[in-house]
């Protein structure tokens, strides 16, 4: 496993976590228990075997038991991907630890391989010394030659670095199963809870949740049900009476912060954001949404609340879905649409309107691989340039991007903060890693969320009895916002240039300039808080700094810098329009910048143009996240060249 599994102990039965466990078939001589810190599993098969919703219940049940966490699921585009072939594996990593994490980790100390396509795919990212638990039914000839293995791995020493477990998942499922009365085929479908089971059994992970998950899920197929708890209880069971586990594995809960925490994925804390911010706020939730990866789980959980008072449309297309957002908007309501990087291309003509008209709207970006169709399950940031200027004309568009999945809340409500406050439409960039990954989140008091108040303008604004539609707010520079129907308040819209103060049509060349040049300071006079630096002794030379999800990776980094006796400053940007205050005095106190990001250097560009510093990227666009070693290495030769070393 790791070195923290190498410098663990061994300790008596009864640990924490036993409580909740099935009863073994057979009586045996308890086996010893191995504490380690953390814990890197991943789950992979066929796109068919499970593996998402193995590794779900495996992340809820950890969760529950109080680990720090984070996890990173896997998945091919295609619906029903060519089953048993490479581009067919689906995957889910799980870190869990008994302190703070910050990633899924870089490779795995356990692979789960339900064939022979999963354990070819996944064998490269394995440390000598990891464990291999295989379903070995799946590995036929047939199955075998599809993905290129001439011998089988399983027996022509390969595979003589790892800690082999050979396991006939689907002979033990089945046999498991045999008074079912199910047919053969839906019982092999039992057989990621038989392994999920096995694993629970090796992290003593408790399974009353996972239990009563599977009899609500399967409520009106109660057969179905009984046999996926059986399958789940006869892994367990399997794990406690084979000689072939000779221990297991207890990662004790973490010391995280005092408070009620729950396992919350980036885009489900998002769509808890939102509803916070209509109750916050007291406007109605209007989503005007069309359906894409990795944005559509908001649309899917928004559509349960009706309760809040939020409304969801899915509408025919990404135009359409904007444009309702918008007349929503207009209407009084906090009108949002969430979409990926094709579908902000396709909203580009109504965010400009928005801009023009300024009202508050909120554009949900949950980045994808691109260009195009790209790679829609696969994570990247490359719509920040998009999201800048990808509109025409001169139409700023404040920025604000989440660093973690459960920071996605908090993102929620700064956005509709700023809609609001400054009646303009806001670009909220998450990705597929934070939208799919989860993380522990601890749920905030009421009072604790920011109160966000719409100011809606009740009557005329004027000496001489009038209502003007761009008579601005001396401190925000934003427009009044006057619900339709509101006697005294007519005032024309559209997105024809308006004259500044009466709203009127003008083409006049120094009005046109004054609206454009105002429009601009609105968004550079946003209040957003200053940029923090973690440089604990302030004798660093070089700075990395980063954006969205790359948090996670730059700061483990960071860490292990650190820990082995480098210097190394780190900030990370939330808002990226306007850039805080102090960025410029930030970058400048550094010898060197490097700006880490998954795409060609975006924000590297945009830093060097308005600060002139000489920002250095590091790039990738893999559709995966960094890991921490590779980006630790890159720090280490920052320094190096600063000091004339070699890094370390």
């Amino acid at each position: 496993m790791t070195s923290e599994v190498d410098q663990a102990e061994s300790v008596g039965k009864g640990s924490g976590g036993a409580q909740d466990r099935p009863v073994a078939g057979a009586s045996q001589r308890p086996k010893p228990i191995r504490r380690v810190d953390r814990v890197i599993i991943r789950f992979a098969g066929d796109s068919g075997d499970g593996m998402q919703l193995t590794g779900d219940r495996f992340t809820s049940e950890t969760a529950s038991f109080g680990n720090d966490l984070s996890t990173l699921p896997n998945f091919p585009a295609e619906i029903r991907a060519p089953q048993g072939t490479l581009p067919g594996v689906s995957s889910f990593q799980l870190h869990f630890a008994d302190h703070d994490i910050l990633t899924p980790g870089d490779a795995p100390n356990v692979l789960v391989a339900m064939n022979p396509a999963a354990l070819k795919a996944n064998l490269p990212d394995l440390p000598h010394g990891a464990e291999i638990i295989v379903d070995t039914d799946e590995f036929t000839k047939r199955a075998l030659a599809k993905v290129g293995y001439g011998a089988d791995p399983l027996g022509d020493g390969s595979l003589d670095a790892f800690h082999l477990h050979k396991v006939p998942l689907t002979t033990l499922t089945l046999e498991a199963l045999k008074e079912s009365g199910l047919a053969r085929k839906d019982a092999e479908r039992a057989k990621n809870m038989f392994a999920l089971g096995l694993l629970s059994w090796m992290y003593h992970r408790p399974t009353h949740g996972t239990e009563s998950f599977l009899r609500t899920k399967f409520a009106k197929k109660p057969a179905i049900a009984e046999a996926n708890v059986t399958a789940f209880k006869a892994g367990w069971n399997f794990g406690e009476t084979t000689e072939d586990f000779a221990v297991s594995y207890e990662v004790a809960p973490a010391k995280l912060p005092p408070g009620t925490y729950r396992n919350i994925s980036g885009n489900l804390a998002l769509s808890y954001g939102l509803v916070a911010a209509s109750q916050r706020s007291g406007l109605p939730l209007f989503l005007g949404s069309y359906p894409i990866t990795p944005a559509s789980d908001i649309l899917h959980e928004l559509s349960k609340h009706k309760n809040f008072g939020v409304r969801t449309f899915q509408a025919e297309d990404e135009i359409a879905g904007i444009g309702a957002a918008l007349g929503a908007a207009f209407g009084g309501a906090l009108g949002v649409t969430t979409t990926s990087g094709p579908g902000v291309a396709l909203k580009s003509e109504t965010i400009g309107l928005a801009v023009s008209l300024e009202l508050p709207l909120l554009v949900v970006d949950i980045q994808r691989g691109g260009p195009s169709t790209g790679l829609p399950t696969k994570t990247e940031q490359a719509d920040l340039l998009q999201a800048m200027f990808g509109r025409n004309g001169e139409a700023p568009v404040p920025i604000v991007a989440p660093a973690t999945p459960a920071e996605c809340f908090a993102a929620a409500l700064e956005a509709a903060r700023i809609a609001v406050t400054y009646r303009t439409p806001v670009m909220l960039l998450s990705d597929g890693y934070l939208a799919n990954g989860s993380e522990p989140w601890r749920i905030p008091a009421i009072d604790e969320l920011p109160v966000i108040t719409p100011d809606f303008a009740t009557g005329p604004n004027t000496p001489e009895g009038e209502f003007w539609p761009y008579k601005r707010d001396p401190q925000t520079l934003a427009r009044p916002w006057a619900v339709p129907g509101t006697a005294g308040l007519e005032h024309r819209i559209g997105g024809i240039e308006k004259q500044d103060g009466t709203g009127n049509i003008s083409y006049d060349p120094a009005n046109h300039d004054l609206m454009v040049r105002t429009r601009q300071a609105k968004i550079d006079g946003i209040d957003v808080p200053p940029i923090e630096v973690d440089d604990p002794d302030s004798s660093a030379k070089v700075l990395v700094i980063g954006w969205g999800s790359t948090y996670g990776p730059i700061t483990a980094a960071v860490r292990r810098v650190r820990a082995d006796g480098g210097r190394i400053a780190q900030a990370h940007l939330r808002h990226l329009n306007p850039f805080p205050a102090n960025l410029g005095a930030v970058l400048g106190s550094y010898d060197k910048v490097i700006v880490p990001e998954m795409n060609l250097g975006q924000l590297a560009l945009l830093l060097r143009a308005k600060y002139l510093v000489d920002a250095q990227s590091y790039n990738q666009v893999r559709g995966l996240p960094f890991k921490a070693a590779q980006l630790a290495d890159v720090l280490w030769a920052a320094i190096g060249t600063l000091d004339g070393s070699e890094g370390r």
